[in-house]
């Protein structure tokens, strides 16, 4: 039984050497020398059994579906970096608006900030210059006589002459309230002892 089992493993054992070596070895050779032979001669394998595929109707089609499935894959992935793109388009819009309204805000804001200085220095000139110009007046009633000068603060409003009185010297003082009559000289006094202790009180 055992050389029966060996006589037939040796038949198919044979056969395959034989299939081997009459047919899958001679075909892996031409295959590897048909490939030097395209690539020493600068032909393309590929390009050739396309053209080779376009005369054999199976082989073309399957070139056909290979090649309108990865259009199609090439067209879907395209149409997406299409939309990806409009997005980061409107989305770079929507910033610049926003930066563009930004920095307009910004720039009224500078400008209000300016004519609000420029306002400031203005008054403060004007309130520099009031200042200077009282200072001249006081120095005027301090200048003329008393005589002259009781008369005309008698003829201003109360607010006027105490603003007045209340800055001239003690001695200017003193002489005008002398050269007023009594009854003046009174509110007078009632006025700026007033001032003087609103004034304390403010301090």
């Amino acid at each position: 039984m055992e050389r029966i089992s060996e006589e037939q493993e040796k038949p198919k054992t044979s056969r395959f050497k034989w299939f081997i070596y009459a047919f899958l070895i001679p075909i892996l050779f031409g295959i590897t020398v048909a490939l030097l032979v395209f690539t020493i001669t600068g032909n393309n394998i590929f390009e050739t059994a396309k053209e080779f595929s376009g005369k054999v109707p199976f082989i073309a089609s399957v070139f056909d579906d290979t090649n309108s499935r990865s259009q199609e894959v090439m067209e879907e992935q395209l149409i997406g970096l299409q939309a990806e793109v409009k997005d980061r388009e409107a989305r770079i819009s929507q910033l610049e608006s926003e930066l563009d309204s930004k920095e307009l805000e910004i720039e009224r804001a500078g400008m209000e900030k300016q004519r609000l200085e420029e306002e400031i220095s203005e008054l403060t000139a004007i309130k520099e210059e009031n200042k200077r110009a009282f200072k001249d007046i006081v120095k005027t009633y301090e200048s003329i006589s008393a005589k002259k000068a009781a008369p005309i603060l008698t003829e201003m409003k109360d607010e006027e002459a105490v603003k007045i009185l209340s800055n001239v010297n003690s001695d200017t003082l003193a002489a005008i309230m002398e050269k007023m009559n009594p009854e003046d000289a009174a509110r007078y006094t009632g006025l700026l002892t007033a001032a003087k202790e609103a004034g304390g009180s403010d301090n």
